[in-house]
């Protein structure tokens, strides 16, 4: 069973084990719960992946109120996108959550939260574990409904002075509005980007991450909101050659 560019696209979902070509598999509930709103039945095709570079088509065999199973017909593997690091700061959680479905859609490879001094006042904002979770299950959505192949790796929050240190064999970018724009070239290993919260980076933090090696970018000549800055990074990053 192959999808078709004629056709409309399959509904997707995402598995939370890996498979292979016949394998059957049980969905949980979300995903029955999808299926319904998405008035699916059984026998109707539908696209799978692990979010791990596994990729299958198969149809519905049973759909219930909280199980959908699935046969998978056919799978493939996808290599991982060129990395893309994105160092999100912490900041309004809407905000965030909007910025992690666009995140996915463009393949970024790992989702990085970060606490800046800035970030402690904004209310209510983006952390802790009960954040992660919505988090992931937006990303999966988003997953689902772009057709991709890998779910961003979802890392822990962390304070600045950590994640200046991190990334040392990526091209490593910090966004500011008064520095030379974002020019990247083409990488081998690929990329990180940082940005600061709703009032910006402290320039004490910007100075620590420029002394770290950051290198300073810029996307526009005005100052942007933090989640149209990630996204316009990732854009222009992901649109290097490989």
């Amino acid at each position: 069973m192959v999808e078709r560019s004629h056709r409309a696209p399959l509904s997707g979902f995402v598995s939370p084990s890996s498979f292979s070509a016949g394998d059957a598999l049980s969905l949980p509930d979300d995903a029955a719960h999808h299926a319904r709103v998405k008035r699916l039945a059984v026998g109707d095709p539908v696209s799978v992946t692990d979010g791990r570079g596994s990729r299958g088509v198969g149809e519905i065999v049973s759909l219930g109120k909280s199980r959908l199973d699935v046969r998978v017909d056919t799978a493939s593997f996808v290599e991982r996108p060129r990395q893309i690091v994105l160092c999100v700061p912490i900041g309004d959680r809407d905000r965030m959550l909007w910025l992690a479905e666009k995140a996915t859609e463009l393949s970024v490879t790992a989702w990085q939260p970060v606490m800046f001094t800035r970030s402690r006042s904004v209310t209510p904002r983006g952390e802790g574990e009960a954040f992660a979770a919505k988090l992931r299950a937006r990303m999966e959505a988003a997953l689902e409904q772009s057709h991709g192949a890998w779910l961003p790796e979802i890392a822990p929050d962390l304070e600045v002075a950590a994640v200046a240190a991190l990334h040392g064999e990526l091209d490593r970018w910090l966004l500011s509005a008064s520095a030379p724009r974002l020019s990247p070239g083409a990488s081998a290993t690929g990329a990180a980007v940082i940005f600061g919260p709703e009032g910006g980076i402290d320039p004490a933090e910007h100075d620590l991450l420029e002394r770290a090696g950051w290198t300073p970018a810029s996307l526009a000549p005005n100052i942007l909101r933090f989640e149209t800055a990630g996204l316009a990074a990732t854009a222009v990053l992901r649109s290097q050659p490989h």
